[in-house]
């Protein structure tokens, strides 16, 4: 079940949504997704964290000093903790990226819809039991979102970040959760402007874990920016030269992100394409946001199998990077990457010993990529494929005496197909990424990661200039995750079909969008919910849901909008359309 916003967001959007009634153009924008499954009828303790509002904001994020609260429990008891973002703005503005780091841990990665010149607002909830190691402690909490107020950019996000902690009690018993957290980052004590560090090149943490560590649980943050925004429409560099100049970038449209321990290759995600709110037709994502971008998804990998090396006192080198298909490896500027490691200490302090058994990882995956080019300039059709697989066993032998046999496998797939034509004036991307991802304990899962990401974008320029052009997103996200032990396992089935035209002119943009959504999740714990919403011309036309976890969200009401001039901005592949 769900607890429903704290009473000063329950405040605010009271009266945002009077306003909305008096101004029928004001937008309510959102991601679908589940509601966070912690217990509404908990004791609950709710600490406003940030109000703030991001004008020129690069380089200087919000931050709040942090102390757990004491009156839901024993610090640390919780049976969870939420987080709750709410912003307002309005004018014109690129969508931002947003990052959350608390204790020099990135913890949620998001990012802003657009907004009209009427105003939006959205809010999301977000889970986050299982950071309780960092909330049991004083420490900094950092909300990062990079905005710059110059002519033609106008929009300030007015931001409220609160958390609300749920008192365990014999009904709702406290979370599991790690012994302890540290974070993979460009340095150990990371500064407000890098908590999401740039790659290339590589970034390297050096981490001393605790000699008694028995288990380590990496989660990794993942995302292109810049020239690599719109990765999996990059074309192998051989075949540049067969297309328009401008039509996209170079090093192909294949990444891999990589995590390595002392130069060994430990795991590898071939991750999810998040389309943000500015991408392509910015009207499609009105109000419904294409699936990630308010809340990021983020990779898990068993870094179990390695503890034998890790518990000698030592510090270790923990490395990520990004790759593609080329032939040097090399990527474009630039992803920005982080993560942390869950760790599991045991009862005793003596040393955890042992040794890898097994290691089969190859340094880079297998690829090919292949290509039909026609005659004319701009029809090409290439095609570029990869396939990984990563087998490590280890024997580990706690101080306590207990010994652990580790199985860590991933079997991961991937294929993109760009098609060009009629001198590439139409641009088709069929792109798929499946995996599936296990690690046995002594023969029991531990972790588990079952995947598949389909992607079918349909772009057509209509005009010579690329200033008008329409086009047509299949996005799919399907998964089902047991991030580890102590964390709850999922299964997600999300679909969103959308589209629209968009036409740039120095009078204004115009455009419209449609977007459809089916929505199921389900949980480890029994916890279930279904959403099925549709959205045209800033309007939702049908919404419906269910589930145990239905009925829990805040409603907000929706008002018609006819097409219209728009704020915001608007991003292509390769060109770059920006206004």
């Amino acid at each position: 079940m769900l607890a429903v916003t704290n009473w000063l967001t329950r405040t605010a959007l009271g009266l945002f949504i009077g306003v909305c009634a008096a101004n029928a153009a004001v937008l309510v924008d959102f991601q679908v997704a589940q509601p966070p499954p912690l217990p509404k009828d908990a004791k609950q303790c709710t600490e406003v964290l940030i109000v703030h509002t991001f004008g020129n904001s690069f380089g200087t994020p919000a931050i709040a000093n942090f102390t757990p609260p004491t009156d839901c429990g024993p610090v640390g008891s919780w049976a969870g903790i939420s987080l709750n973002l709410t912003v307002t703005s309005n004018g014109t503005q690129f969508d931002r990226l947003g990052i959350f780091t608390f204790q020099n841990t990135e913890i949620w990665r998001t990012s802003t819809p657009e907004p009209t010149f009427d105003g939006i607002i959205w809010t999301y909830l977000k889970d986050v039991t299982r950071f309780i190691p960092l909330f049991s402690k004083p420490g900094e909490f950092i909300f990062e979102l990079d905005n710059l107020l110059e002519t033609g950019l106008n929009g300030q996000y007015a931001s409220t970040v609160t958390a609300t902690f749920f008192a365990s009690s014999p009904s709702h018993p406290a979370a599991k959760n790690a012994n302890l957290i540290l974070p993979i980052s460009a340095s150990s004590n990371p500064t407000p402007d890098d908590n999401a560090p740039s790659v290339p090149p590589n970034i390297n943490t050096n981490v001393t874990f605790p000699d008694n560590t028995v288990e380590v649980y990496a989660e990794i943050f993942a995302s292109g920016n810049g020239n690599e925004e719109f990765w999996y429409f990059n074309t192998a560099n051989e075949f540049l030269d067969d297309l328009p100049a401008g039509t996209t970038f170079g090093d192909g449209p294949f990444r891999e992100v990589q995590l390595l321990v002392d130069g060994m290759l430990a795991g590898a995600v071939f991750p999810y394409a998040v389309i943000f709110t500015g991408g392509i037709i910015p009207t499609a994502w009105r109000p419904i946001t294409s699936y990630g971008a308010l809340d990021l998804p983020t990779y898990f990998i068993d870094l179990t199998p390695f503890v034998p090396i890790l518990t000698d006192g030592k510090s270790h080198n923990i490395s990520l990077g990004v790759i593609s298909a080329e032939t040097d490896h090399a990527i474009n500027d630039n992803w920005f990457v982080s993560g942390l490691v869950q760790i599991v200490t045991d009862t005793s302090s003596k040393p955890t010993t042992g040794e890898i058994t097994k290691y089969e990882v190859q340094p880079f995956p297998v690829t090919s990529t292949t290509a039909v080019v026609g005659a004319q300039l701009g029809d090409v059709n290439v095609t570029v494929s990869a396939t990984r697989s990563v087998h490590i066993e280890s024997r580990i032998v706690s101080g306590s005496g207990k010994v652990n046999n580790v199985v860590f496998t991933q079997d991961l797939s991937y294929k993109n197909v760009q098609t060009y034509a009629n001198q590439a004036a139409i641009q088709n991307v069929a792109q798929t990424a499946t995996g599936t991802v296990t690690s046995t304990h002594n023969g029991v899962t531990s972790l588990t990661d079952k995947y598949s990401f389909p992607l079918n974008i349909n772009l057509t320029l209509l005009n010579p200039s690329g200033s008008e052009f329409s086009a047509f997103f299949d996005h799919s996200y399907d998964r089902t995750i047991l991030p580890a032990p102590f964390i709850f396992g999922s299964t997600i089935a999300e679909r969103q079909l959308a589209g629209g035209f968009f036409t740039v002119a120095s009078t204004g943009n115009t455009g419209n969008g449609t977007s459809n959504n089916t929505f199921t999740y389900v949980d480890t714990a029994g916890n279930t919910f279904d959403r099925e919403v549709s959205a045209a011309l800033d309007n939702i036309t049908s919404d419906h849901q269910g589930g145990s976890l239905a009925g829990t969200q805040p409603k907000f009401p929706f008002f018609p909008k006819a097409q219209a001039i728009l704020g915001g901005s608007v991003r292509l592949p390769g060109r770059r359309i920006q206004t």
